[in-house]
C-alpha cells in the first residue's frame, strides 16, 4: 500500500508512461499521461516504495548537511542565519546574517537575492576562466531550471541555475569550467572529459557531490 506516502499527481500531454519523481522542492510527484488514472499513480508509488523511501532519506541527510530548514541557508559553502524583519522587502547580507522580510514574502525575496548573487559570482568566474583559456562567450543568463544546472548553446550563450549558489564554492567552479569546455567541445565525448580534467583537475569529486546532493538545493 502507498497510503502512508504523500504524493502529488501531475498530468503531462508529453508523458507516455507513469513516472515517479522525488526532489526537495516538490516531494514525491507522480507524472501521469493524459489518460492515466489515480489507481495507476497509487500502484506506481507502491511498487517504487523502497526507492522512494531511500530517496526521501537521502534528501533529509542532504538538507541536514547543507543546513537547510533550520533558520539558516547555505551560500557557497557558508551558512548564513536568517533574520526576519517586519516591513523589509529586499534581502540584505550583514556578515554571516541575511536580513529578510518576515512572513510569506520571505522565500521570493530570498530567491531574488540568490539570483542577483549568482549573476555576480558566476560572471566573475566565467570571465576569469575564459580569459585563462582564451575563450569567449556571448551572453550569460541566470535561470531556475528544475533538472539542469547549466548549459552552453552553440551561439555561446551561457545559462546557469541560481541554485548553484546553495552548493559549495568548488561545485560552482566545476560547473563553470564544464560549460567553458563546451565552448570548445559541444558534446560529452572522451575529448570533452579529457579537456575538463586538464582544466579542472579533480572535477569528478564535485560532479559526484552534485549528483548526490543536488536535489536538496532548494530554499526552505
Amino acid at each position: 500500500m502507498s497510503d502512508d506516502i504523500s504524493y502529488t499527481i501531475r498530468r503531462s500531454t508529453r508523458a507516455r508512461r507513469v513516472s515517479v519523481r522525488v526532489d526537495a522542492l516538490r516531494g514525491v510527484e507522480v507524472v501521469l499521461p493524459r489518460r492515466g488514472t489515480r489507481g495507476e499513480a497509487a500502484a506506481a508509488v507502491a511498487e517504487l516504495r523502497p526507492w522512494i523511501e531511500r530517496r526521501l532519506s537521502e534528501l533529509d541527510r542532504a538538507r541536514s548537511l547543507l543546513a537547510i530548514g533550520r533558520g539558516t541557508v547555505p551560500y557557497l559553502g557558508e551558512t548564513l542565519a536568517l533574520v526576519p524583519q517586519p516591513g523589509r522587502r529586499r534581502v540584505h547580507r550583514r556578515g554571516g546574517e541575511l536580513l529578510v522580510p518576515a512572513g510569506e514574502s520571505q522565500r521570493a525575496a530570498l530567491e531574488r537575492f540568490y539570483r542577483r548573487a549568482a549573476a555576480r559570482e558566476i560572471a566573475l568566474r566565467l570571465d576569469r576562466a575564459c580569459a585563462q583559456v582564451q575563450a569567449r562567450y556571448e551572453r550569460l543568463t541566470i535561470r531556475g531550471q528544475r533538472t539542469r544546472w547549466a548549459s552552453c548553446s552553440r551561439s555561446g550563450t551561457m545559462s546557469f541555475n541560481w541554485r548553484l549558489m546553495l552548493a559549495p564554492e568548488a561545485v560552482l567552479d566545476y560547473v563553470v569550467w564544464h560549460e567553458v569546455c563546451h565552448l570548445e567541445v559541444m558534446d560529452h565525448s572522451r575529448r570533452f572529459w579529457r579537456l575538463l580534467e586538464a582544466r579542472c583537475p579533480g572535477y569528478r569529486e564535485q560532479l559526484r557531490w552534485l549528483r548526490r546532493n543536488g536535489a536538496a538545493l532548494v530554499l526552505p
